[in-house]
C-alpha cells in the first residue's frame, strides 16, 4: 500500500512522514551519524567491529517482534529471518572471501585498521527503512499484523541485510584471525 501511496498519493505520503513520531526521526538521525562515522578510516578492536552487526540484528528482531507478536508463526518468522540471514552471510562469505582493500589487522593492538566505506549507512538505513515501511504499512491495515505472507516477507528482508552485515563482519574477522596466526608464528 505504501508503493502504491507513494506513486499515487504523494500528498498522503508527505501526510505519512509529518506524522511518523518524532523520536522515530530522532532514531533515524542516531543511525545516520553512526553510518557516517563508517565513512571515514579508522581503528576499532574486534569488540567494537562485532557490536555493529549484533545491534543491527537486534534492531531486526524487535521489529519483527513488535510487529508480528502476535501473528500466530512468530517463530516460524524468526527462522526464516535467522535462516535468510545466514544463508546469505554463507554466499557473500563464499563470493567474497577477503576483507575489503586496504583493511588490516595489528596483531600488536588488536586493532583493525579500516577504510572509510558507505556500506554499513546503506544497511543501516535499509533496516531502518524496512522497519519504518513495516510499522506504516501496519497503522494503514491493522490486519497485516496477522498476515503471514507479508511477516515472512518482512523477515526475508531483514534477514538479507542482517546476512550482508554478519559476512563483512566475518570477513573483518577471518582477517583478524589469519593476522593473530601469523603474528604468533615464531620461526625455527
Amino acid at each position: 500500500m505504501l508503493m502504491t501511496i507513494a506513486t499515487q498519493q504523494p500528498r498522503m505520503l508527505l501526510t505519512i512522514v509529518l506524522h511518523t513520531p518524532t523520536w522515530v526521526w530522532m532514531l533515524l538521525a542516531a543511525l545516520i551519524w553512526l553510518g557516517a562515522s563508517q565513512m571515514f578510516a579508522r581503528r576499532a578492536g574486534l569488540r567494537r567491529v562485532l557490536l555493529m552487526p549484533i545491534a543491527m540484528a537486534v534492531f531486526s528482531a524487535w521489529g519483527m517482534g513488535s510487529a508480528f507478536g502476535a501473528a500466530s508463526q512468530i517463530v516460524e518468522i524468526l527462522a526464516v529471518w535467522l535462516g535468510t540471514a545466514c544463508a546469505v552471510a554463507a554466499l557473500s562469505l563464499w563470493l567474497h572471501r577477503s576483507a575489503p582493500a586496504g583493511t588490516r589487522y595489528d596483531a600488536a593492538t588488536e586493532q583493525l585498521h579500516l577504510p572509510g566505506s558507505g556500506w554499513p549507512m546503506l544497511l543501516i538505513l535499509g533496516i531502518f527503512l524496512v522497519k519504518w515501511a513495516v510499522g506504516v504499512e501496519l497503522a494503514l491495515q491493522p490486519p497485516l499484523a496477522y498476515d503471514n505472507a507479508f511477516a515472512l516477507h518482512s523477515a526475508l528482508v531483514y534477514g538479507v541485510f542482517n546476512g550482508v552485515f554478519a559476512a563483512r563482519t566475518g570477513r573483518l574477522l577471518r582477517l583478524a584471525r589469519a593476522g593473530a596466526r601469523s603474528s604468533s608464528f615464531i620461526p625455527a
